[in-house]
Parts: C-alpha cells; structure tokens; sequence
C-alpha cells in the first residue's frame, strides 16, 4: 500500500463516485411524466440517458464535433430520448428543467461527512467531465465542501484523456505522483495512474440500481480500495 504521507491532494470523480445520478435523475423524470399524466419507468429513463454520455463525449474527442461542455450533451441526448418515453410534448422551460435536473444530484449518504473528514488533512476538489456550473450547482445542493472546481470544461479535454488529470496536477501546484484520484470507475482510475497519480477506488454497488453489480476489482489493482469514503478516510488516517 503507498504511503498516505506522499499525498498532497485529492480529487474526485462525481457522477456516481460522489452523487448518485440514477435515482436522483429518476426521480425527477417520474415527477415531470407525472406532471402530464404519463407513466414511465424513471429508472430505465435515466439509465438510458446516462448511456448516451460516454458516445457524446467520444464524438467530442475523435474530432467529430466541436468541444461542448456536458450540459449541452445532456440536452442533445435528451432531445432523443422524449419521443422514446412519450414525452416529446414538453415545453422548452420543462426540457430546460428537465435537463437541469443533472445540477441537483444527491450525494450518496456517506459523501459529505466523508469528504468533510478528508478535507481536515488535504485539498479536495472535483475532477469531472461535468462544467464548471453544473458542479458549483451540485457542491451547493448537496453541501459538497470543495476547496475548489476543477472541470473538464477548464480544458476543454474529456476524461480519460490524459492531459486532464496533469493539469489538475498542475492547477494545485503539485507532481502528478502527489495526486490521488478518487473514483468508482476503474476506467477512470486506469487512465489517472497512466498519466502519474495516485488512485483510490470507492465501491458503489447501487450506481445502477438495486438490480445491477458493479464491476469487480483485483485487490490489487489501486492504491487504495475502499467501501465508501468513511472507509477511505480511515486508510488515510485522516
């Protein structure tokens, strides 16, 4: 296990890492439907606009389209979406809203007092393919206390590019090896210890519902692996 003393900062994925985006984007979707009589299955909504997420942002990478931050991918994907679910009688404030819903993620139970205890020892900050107001937004509903935003958006690169997570490096005034990731996506965290950090894995069995399973992790694969951030934090000492 790495010694917790070369630590100098940490930073987080948040979609699913610290917010769950399932049920609270299903929520919302349920209560927008129910608003016009229309029943549907909030959950398979949100697991179908999460699927759109990592072809937009491909589409973003390879050159195919010009950068644009993760809302407008959101609204794009949505737009596809409504006629699926019978919903394409929305107005443009309801899509709008609807849209925005990705601003007001709860966070999973154990992620502010986590957080907060990490915060005591070291700089946290986000490192996410969400913009920059998109995530001041979710800080403030969910009372995240980041030292500061760090946003795809500030490079205009998407994650799993590796010139994201040096420049976080950079922007916190820090080696690369100083640098640890917090993630619940070992893709996310494959790619961190490609570009030099230091890498943690938090467990989220429920990102995709009750009936899902996360993907299984070799003991040894990250520096650190841990239940949930309280867990974290005690391997940390902090």
């Amino acid at each position: 296990m790495i010694d917790p003393t070369r630590i100098r900062a940490l930073v987080f994925d948040v979609f699913g890492t610290v917010v769950d985006w399932r049920a609270s984007i299903a929520r919302e979707v349920a209560q927008v439907a129910d608003a016009r009589g229309a029943a549907i299955d909030g959950g398979a909504f949100a697991d179908a606009w999460r699927a759109g997420y990592q072809p937009a942002m491909r589409r973003v990478a390879s050159g195919d389209r010009p950068w644009a931050r993760l809302d407008v991918l959101h609204r794009e994907n949505l737009e596809t979406l409504l006629p699926r679910f019978g919903l394409d009688g929305l107005d443009e404030d309801e899509r709008q809203q609807l849209n925005f819903a990705w601003h007001r993620l709860d966070p999973w139970p154990d992620s502010v007092a986590g957080l907060h205890r990490l915060k005591r020892r070291w700089p946290i900050a986000t490192l996410s393919n969400g913009n920059v107001s998109l995530l001041v937004d979710l800080a403030r509903h969910g009372g995240l206390p980041w030292d500061t935003v760090l946003s795809a958006e500030l490079f205009e690169k998407y994650k799993p590019d590796l010139a994201v997570y040096r420049m976080a490096a950079r922007l916190l005034g820090i080696a690369d090896g100083e640098l640890v990731l917090v993630a619940a996506h070992p893709s996310d965290l494959d790619a961190a210890r490609d570009a030099g950090l230091m890498t943690a894995y938090v467990h989220r069995p429920l990102e995709y519902g009750h009936d899902q399973s996360a993907e299984q992790v070799a003991p040894d694969r990250f520096d650190w692996q841990a239940r949930d951030f309280a867990d974290l934090a005690s391997q940390l000492g902090a």
